[in-house]
């Protein structure tokens, strides 16, 4: 299956969230460094109504770093039921990449981009490298994996789409336990990688093709050999093995702070 069928894109929804990046622009006189799609349709388990999350990195005009307080820095667009555009101002961001927050990171990684300046978002990926703590991130995806499925997937009829809520950290889990660096946003990437008992992979795949021609409120029966690996590998899981530490340098963050304002703004 190719990155279209995985994560499909209307040309007409593009146009729209093109122009609704344009009106953000105008509007609050600030200037779009990088547009993604986040969410189910990133991760590539978009259901027949999934809604299309878009997130951006936005930089202000000079003047408005230069002040005793700080405004509001981020930027949100509930739209309609289909569309949601919300935005993060880029000290905003910098300061969560710094603790290598993991909603951002997989924002970088997204693989369906709307807008890029250039240079801009290869800085940023690469600045995420340096920052992205495998530790961190290992705390992250395995307490989502425990708390999704605590919460979600106790009874025998299941939301179809909360196995996949489960079973996306904990690969991410066995991404980062095989050193393999920063999980990727696209579900079939942890698949490939960590994934390879061919009757899990098989129940999977049904499980996807299920999915994606679903509801997003679909329910359906307990998936046994999904919920058996969920299980074993929320038993073994706990404490982090020995994981690297994050080497970036605050003084990059700074620098790539003042660069992109004085260039966008």
């Amino acid at each position: 299956m190719n990155m279209e069928d995985r994560h499909p894109l209307p040309s007409a929804m593009r146009s729209w969230v093109l122009e609704e990046l344009q009106r953000i622009e105008r509007e609050h006189d600030v200037r779009v460094l990088y547009a993604c799609e986040s969410g189910s349709r990133a991760w590539g388990f978009a259901s027949t109504d999934s809604d299309f999350d878009v997130r951006f990195i936005y930089v202000h005009r000079q003047d408005w770093y230069l002040r005793i307080d700080e405004p509001r820095d981020v930027i949100e667009r509930p739209l309609t039921d289909e569309l949601d555009i919300s935005g993060w101002e880029l000290r905003k961001t910098l300061r969560l990449l710094r603790n290598a927050n993991p909603t951002l990171l997989e924002w970088l990684d997204s693989p369906l981009v709307y807008r890029a300046e250039p240079g801009a978002l290869q800085a940023l990926r690469g600045l995420a490298r340096q920052f992205h703590s495998p530790q961190a991130a290992f705390h992250h995806y395995l307490s989502m994996a425990t708390k999704n499925f605590r919460i979600y997937l106790q009874g025998e009829e299941v939301r179809l789409k909360k196995y996949l809520y489960v079973l996306r950290p904990l690969l991410a889990v066995r991404w980062i336990e095989q050193g393999l660096g920063m999980p990727p946003t696209a579900f079939a990437q942890l698949v490939e990688a960590t994934l390879h008992d061919p009757l899990l992979l098989a129940d999977l795949d049904e499980l996807l093709r299920v999915k994606r021609i679903a509801s997003e409120a679909d329910y359906g029966p307990r998936r046994v050999l999904l919920h058996q690996f969920i299980e074993s590998e929320l038993a073994r899981g706990g404490a982090a093995p020995a994981l690297p530490r994050p080497h970036g340098d605050v003084k990059l963050l700074d620098d790539y702070l003042r660069d992109t304002v004085r260039r966008f703004s």
